[in-house]
């Protein structure tokens, strides 16, 4: 599994992903860390197919122990279904999650990890003097659904908005927007079901200040190119299956 340090600061934002070694039918996905002097945030951290090589990636950047927090941006598998594991794993954590999908979400087994139930406005998550905001997501693609914004780092993990489906092989950014667009299109049109609950997103964020735009598939957007895929998103018609 490749790691690539995305943000240096106070604290350190680092995504996991692009896993040569997972078979080829199992969908490609980027987990997220967020490391503070004395905490780690597993931000989606992934299916139980990747727990392994998730683990001992994120061990060489905290020892389990400061693994104290995880969140779940909706109930996938491909987001949280290594849940069961992690619960074996760590000695202290709590999950940060939609509330409605607790009773969902335990299917995976989460008896030793304290689940922290996420109202429908959001709120915060707090790792020693990092204050990350909890951003209401609905129906993108999940009736239940969060996004993470930084502003210390102006980064905002956006859970399956933005995403696109590609190979190990992807970079990590995009680098050719017009390009990319094609990439992203059907699944858009596909997984997004209403026009209403993203334009409720997208003006929510554009008031964000925002340098990395980080989904959960495929590249991450960067610089003009966050303001490029929210206008592009905006103009969208999505909820093609209807």
């Amino acid at each position: 599994m490749k790691t690539t340090k995305i943000y240096e600061g106070s604290h350190q934002w680092i995504m996991f992903g692009r896993d040569e070694g997972k078979p080829n039918n199992v969908i490609d996905t980027n987990q997220y860390v967020v490391r503070t002097a004395n905490r780690c945030l597993l931000l989606d951290p992934g299916g139980a197919e990747l727990f392994a090589p998730m683990m001992a990636a994120v061990l060489h950047h905290a020892p389990v122990d400061q693994i104290t927090d995880l969140f779940a941006s909706h109930q996938d598998p491909d987001v949280i279904s290594s849940l069961g594991l992690w619960d074996q794993a760590l000695t202290n954590a709590k999950l940060h999650a939609p509330a409605i999908w607790e009773g969902f979400l335990r299917h995976y087994s989460c008896e030793s990890i304290e689940y922290v139930p996420i109202p429908d406005n959001g709120g915060t998550i707090k790792l020693d003097s990092v204050e990350l905001q909890i951003i209401p997501a609905h129906y993108l693609h999940s009736s239940g659904n969060f996004h993470v914004y930084d502003p210390q780092a102006k980064i905002l993990m956006t859970g399956d908005v933005g995403g696109a489906i590609e190979g190990p092989d992807a970079p990590v950014f995009v680098d050719n927007f017009a390009a990319h667009v094609e990439k992203m299109r059907y699944w858009h049109q596909r997984w997004m079901p209403s026009n209403q609950a993203k334009r409720v997103w997208i003006e929510r964020v554009r008031n964000l200040d925002i340098d990395i735009l980080a989904p959960q598939h495929g590249r991450m957007f960067k610089g003009d190119d966050v303001k490029r895929f929210l206008d592009w998103f905006d103009a969208l018609q999505v909820g093609i299956a209807v």
